[in-house]
């Protein structure tokens, strides 16, 4: 196996736009897959993809830190720690990392999913220039990224307000270790007495993460009463409007979990 282990992201940005490599930190995902004749990109010595920090704005997690990193600290929300919380055994929370999550293209992938509830952004490099881009931009559909080949995913932006008033559910095969066959995360701030914000995303269902913003409009605005009223034609809306994937379990099946969890998460917030 050929790799390159640099030091500093200019270093693997620099090898990066020469180089055709495929990167990776932590490598729980590449392990099973076994490739032949690939030349690999080991970041996990890049102490800049590897901070935690915050601004005015945002949490920026660093695509190198791993979910271990991320449940200790007291910047990463409490939605994303609950959610990495549920990522496989500890072995695999050391060593994975937050990039790889984005990068591995997978609906599955439970960081994924509350970067696509919180409206995060994410920050790429390459060696010529940087750039912003919404993660629901990011996923183009399965395994398909907005990432050209001399670019690194660098940071996760997470927006610091309005978290605080979530739901999260994960449905698995079992009880530990599961991979999800459905996953629903939830935002609903109010303000006044009315609904300011929802957000509402489905993971492990289709293609990509799966959020309706323009659904979400239904309630913006509305006292709880009247949210209550358009509770059931807003949930009719999300499965008029859903076509899900089939996996280990039917697409009706999944359709009607992912209700079930959208109402829920109505009964308990609104």
């Amino acid at each position: 196996m050929v790799r390159y282990t640099p030091v500093t992201l200019e270093e693997a940005l620099r090898i990066r736009a020469e180089q055709d490599v495929v990167p990776y930190a932590g490598g729980t995902d590449l392990m099973v897959e076994n490739r032949k004749g690939v030349t690999y990109l080991f970041l996990n010595r890049v102490s800049e993809l590897q901070q935690i920090s915050e601004d005015d704005t945002y949490v920026r997690i660093g695509s190198g830190v791993t979910f271990t990193q991320a449940l200790k600290s007291p910047l990463v929300p409490d939605l994303m720690k609950e959610a990495v919380s549920h990522i496989a055994a500890p072995a695999i929370r050391n060593a994975g990392t937050f990039g790889g999550n984005l990068g591995n293209g997978s609906a599955k992938a439970d960081s994924v999913l509350i970067e696509y509830v919180t409206d995060a952004k994410l920050r790429i490099a390459s060696a010529a220039k940087e750039r912003t881009v919404d993660v629901d931009a990011f996923y183009k559909g399965r395994k398909q990224l907005d990432l050209e080949s001399d670019e690194l995913i660098a940071e996760i932006l997470i927006p610091k307000e309005g978290l605080d008033d979530y739901y999260y559910q994960k449905i698995g095969g079992r009880n530990a270790l599961a991979i999800s066959r459905v996953s629903f995360a939830g935002i609903l701030n109010k303000e006044d007495g009315k609904i300011k914000r929802i957000a509402a995303a489905f993971g492990a269902v289709a293609d990509t993460v799966l959020r309706y913003k323009e659904i979400e409009k239904m309630l913006i605005g509305k006292t709880a009463a009247e949210a209550g009223e358009l509770k059931e034609a807003f949930i009719q809306k999300y499965a008029d409007t859903m076509v899900l994937t089939r996996g280990r379990v039917s697409a009706e099946y999944r359709k009607s979990v992912c209700c079930n969890l959208l109402r829920d998460f109505l009964d308990q917030m609104i």
